[in-house]
């Protein structure tokens, strides 16, 4: 696993924390969630992402 750093409003963060409770998860996983879905629909739209072994 790789760590990333991200740079977010405070206000953002609180509702991010209240909606991945809700879901009964945790804010990281909901973010990740959050991006998995955005990449699944970006490439049904545009192709699979090719890394190229990477």
């Amino acid at each position: 696993m790789k760590h990333f750093t991200l740079r977010i409003d405070e206000n953002l963060l609180r509702k991010l924390h209240f909606a991945a409770a809700y879901k009964g998860r945790s804010a990281n996983s909901q973010i990740l969630m959050l991006i998995k879905r955005h990449i699944s629909e970006f490439e049904n739209l545009y192709g699979v992402i090719e890394l190229n072994g990477r």
